[in-house]
């Protein structure tokens, strides 16, 4: 197994982690829930953590795809500067559930307010996952790609 494989079983995990996240703070809102909601902010900074581990080896992994024929270093690009902002936004939603977090655990008053907040920010996230997601199956999976095209 090389970094690139590695990079294949990783970064569906961050995804997975932020789609699953909201269906459980959905659940948590349904079922007005605290722990239920904690559960939630614990799969968002699980997310956050596979997020860095996916990044970092997708940059790794980039260095040994680009000279392959076939491979369009644009598509690379497109898909490394998405799945940067998707980063970026998975650390915030990482940053904000551990303070949901920990508000929830201490039953402070503005707890209510970051659980709002954390679940429509989830929104933005969750689009750059999907962008992330459809970069990356662009590079090397164009079956896939064009099926979705037509």
């Amino acid at each position: 197994m090389n970094i690139a494989h590695l990079h294949l079983i990783l970064n569906h995990l961050p995804i997975t982690f932020v789609i699953l996240g909201f269906i459980v703070m959905v659940l948590g809102f349904l079922f007005k829930s605290e722990m239920v909601k904690r559960i939630a902010y614990l799969v968002f900074i699980f997310g956050a953590l596979f997020g860095y581990a996916a990044f970092y080896t997708g940059e790794k992994s980039k260095q040994l795809i680009e000279g392959i024929i076939g491979i369009d270093e644009r598509l690379i690009m497109t898909h490394e500067e998405i799945a940067l902002v998707f980063l970026t936004f998975l650390y915030m939603l990482g940053i904000l559930s551990l303070i949901g977090l920990i508000a929830s655990w201490r039953t402070k008053p503005y707890s209510k307010i970051i659980d709002f907040v954390t679940i429509i920010f989830l929104i933005i996230v969750i689009y750059f996952a999907v962008q992330t997601g459809a970069t990356g199956v662009e590079i090397r999976h164009s079956e896939i790609f064009e099926s979705l095209v037509n």
